[in-house]
């Protein structure tokens, strides 16, 4: 799978060091991926959560953070969402948050 905008992953790994190492796997497992849908992805992800419109919530950090990744299956292509602490998470609406 392509991630579109691992840059924003990388500087909120800057801002919250305790989350590089997550985001540096799930972006790892995410590249080598090629999932041909949201349950492909929790089969690779066992506590992600399917959301509508092919959303997908991850906990980072032991669930201290959360990242929403929308996949473009037919393209290949992950559109990060969202990535916060889990306090900011609660504050927003996963199925239509769009921050990035």
């Amino acid at each position: 799978m392509r991630i579109i905008k691992t840059l924003h992953l990388e500087e909120y790994a800057r801002r919250h060091p305790t989350t590089a190492a997550s985001i540096q796997y799930w972006i790892s497992v995410v590249k080598d991926a090629d999932w041909q849908s949201t349950q492909d992805v929790a089969d690779a992800f066992p506590k992600a959560k399917r959301l509508k419109n092919n959303r997908v919530r991850f906990e980072i950090a032991g669930g201290n953070h959360r990242l929403i990744a929308q996949f473009a299956f037919p393209w290949g292509a992950v559109y990060i969402k969202f990535i916060g602490t889990h306090a900011e998470y609660d504050a927003e609406d996963a199925n239509t948050v769009s921050l990035y």
